[in-house]
């Protein structure tokens, strides 16, 4: 008797434990209970969790928001902890206290995990456990509960019968007609969600009719998050129910009073596009995204700019060309000098991708002029993102063009005062190489390569560095030693120890590329003589450096030249060098 007594006291431990914690002034220790409830609710077993630790849970909510969220996070979890799927029902009292609450992160968090509940519901366990959740949530007298409701109708309505999906949609429709901006607004964010799990039918009766009622809302963030909706309600329908149900709300929403409201046409316009189709396009559309790029709202022009090239790629191909040159290209050389430095550079980021869509002689007559605007323009970021797309344009125009047009600009561009201006230079050196030729190379950019070698900011110098090797991978070892090993060379003699350590780094990485010859009978003697510099770390970077060139090394210089230079930096008195030199030794002994 006292054994099974002893038993049943060890089996209630885990449950006493929780409600001592889950009641404990200390909030931590409480958001510590509610994080091991998968543990607890192991050890409880499944009857035992159904039977006390869920309608506990459910009678004790009333905490701090932070406890309540990872509650309502860890319910979502608990499926196969209530017995699996059949007993999904279970979990569904506290997720619905918790979907009721104020905060807003905690009601997401409890419909997040009510939609995964949910598809662990059989067809009649909907109807008889969810949907009158469901139902009573969209009826409930605080607004927090209605808004919650809204996001739980796309998971139960595709596997319920009829009669339910009829009542569903009528709960739906009041929400998006309630009293409350706030309810509005959620059943607004889900109505794209909802209509496309609803028969089409039901789509233009009852689905089209509240969509236009929203897009009217005299809330300016009821009517954006309709606008949002526009699309995916265009994709529902054929071509002709477009024109009469969806048009009518894209042309006002794009004239609304409100800038937010014609952002978010302007944001969601490619995805419009896509789902009218070519013809819709032409005709309403290509008017309507001209408007949007001359808004008055410099945040309408800077969505609507980011979205030219996908706009004019998506255009019917027998009128895109007009399109563009008519419509389009007027409104863009006026975006180029916008006063607004986002539309500007939106606009940068994606107008050398109009290149290959109008051809190269619209490209070399309107487009060259508005690329050299903008590789001169005092904002970084618009130069910064020409140069990133120059591939677009070097495809259609071909390289001399380019170089005649673009290149002035880009050396400009080399020397800026700023940055990460010149990082994004470096980074296209190699595909300007690639693109320029070796001897056009040598003529006006080697020596450029050569002072980002120098300059003051590291990530320049160690950019730099990777830029020549990717060079040398396209030029071939012997261009390296004739026009930039002896450069590189010369940095070993800088009296600034900084650049000296810059030439070791560039050894690092050339000597990967310029083959064992070249590494052993140029590279190798220079670094040796390094062994004595006066700076420690250009000693111990000295040691790196000969670790990482041994592979490439002719293994007969080994043993005589580089072991007795590492042996010496291994009795070094500076403790960083005698610890690299020994890992060095080590490295190259394995």
């Amino acid at each position: 008797m006292a054994a099974s007594d002893s038993g049943t006291d060890e089996s209630l431990y885990p449950i006493a434990v929780l409600i001592d914690e889950l009641k404990n002034e200390d909030v931590q220790l409480r958001l510590n209970s509610i994080k091991k409830l998968s543990t607890i609710a192991l050890a409880l077993g499944v009857e035992r969790t159904k039977s006390e630790l869920i309608p506990f849970l459910t009678e004790t909510i009333y905490d701090e928001d932070e406890v309540l969220l990872a509650l309502a996070e860890q319910l979502g979890n608990f499926i196969n902890l209530v017995g699996g799927g059949e007993f999904a029902h279970c979990l569904l009292p506290p997720l619905e206290t918790l979907a009721a609450v104020e905060e807003t992160v905690v009601r997401d968090k409890a419909v997040a995990s009510l939609r995964a509940v949910a598809e662990h519901h059989s067809p009649q366990a909907l109807e008889e456990h969810f949907v009158p959740l469901v139902q009573r949530l969209a009826g409930g007298d605080w607004f927090t509960s209605r808004t919650s409701a809204c996001g739980l109708f796309s998971v139960c309505y595709p596997r319920v019968s009829a009669v339910v999906k009829a009542e569903l949609r009528q709960h739906f429709c009041s929400l998006c007609q309630d009293d409350t901006p706030m309810v509005r607004r959620a059943a607004a964010y889900k109505l794209g969600e909802f209509a496309k799990v609803v028969e089409i039918e039901y789509v233009k009766s009852d689905l089209i009719p509240i969509f236009v009622f929203l897009a009217k809302d005299d809330q300016d963030s009821v009517r954006l998050l309709a606008a949002e909706a526009c699309a995916v309600v265009a994709s529902l329908l054929a071509p002709e129910d477009m024109e009469q149900h969806v048009m009518p709300t894209v042309r006002a929403r794009a004239g609304d009073t409100s800038w937010r409201v014609r952002y978010m046409v302007a944001d969601k316009f490619v995805e419009l596009q896509q789902a009218v189709g070519p013809e819709l396009a032409r005709t309403d559309l290509a008017q309507i995204f001209q408007a949007l790029l001359k808004d008055s709202e410099a945040e309408v022009r800077a969505a609507a700019a980011g979205k030219v090239k996908d706009f004019c790629m998506n255009l019917d191909k027998a009128h895109q060309e007009h399109i563009i040159m008519t419509m389009i290209l007027p409104q863009i050389k006026d975006l180029v000098c916008d006063a607004n430095q986002h539309v500007k550079s939106a606009l940068a980021s994606v107008i050398m991708g109009l290149s290959p869509i109008v051809g190269r002689q619209n490209t070399i007559e309107h487009l060259l002029p508005l690329f050299l605007t903008q590789l001169k323009d005092e904002c970084p970021e618009v130069r910064l993102n020409i140069i990133s797309n120059l591939e677009c344009v070097n495809e259609v125009i071909g390289i001399q063009q380019l170089v005649q047009s673009l290149l002035p600009a880009i050396v400009e561009l080399a020397e800026d005062t700023k940055w990460r201006v010149r990082l994004a230079i470096i980074e296209h050196m190699p595909l300007l190489a690639g693109q320029l030729g070796q001897e056009f190379f040598d003529e006006k950019l080697t020596s450029l390569c050569m002072s980002w070698l120098v300059d003051h900011v590291y990530a320049i110098r160690e950019a730099a560095t990777l830029n020549l090797k990717k060079l040398v991978e396209q030029y071939g070892p012997q261009w390296a030693e004739n026009n930039v090993i002896p450069k590189v060379l010369n940095m070993s003699h800088e009296q600034n120890y900084l650049h000296r350590m810059t030439y070791l780094f560039c050894i690092n990485v050339l000597s990967e590329v310029c083959g064992k010859d070249i590494t052993t009978r140029v590279l190798l003697p220079t670094v040796l003589s390094m062994a004595d510099d006066n700076v420690a770390n250009v000693r111990f970077n000295v040691a790196k450096t000969l670790q990482i060139m041994a592979k490439y090394l002719d293994p007969a210089v080994i043993q005589p030249q580089v072991k007795p230079v590492l042996e010496k930096l291994n009795v070094d008195p500076d403790v960083d060098v005698k610890y690299f030199a020994s890992e060095a030794i080590a490295g190259i002994a394995g």
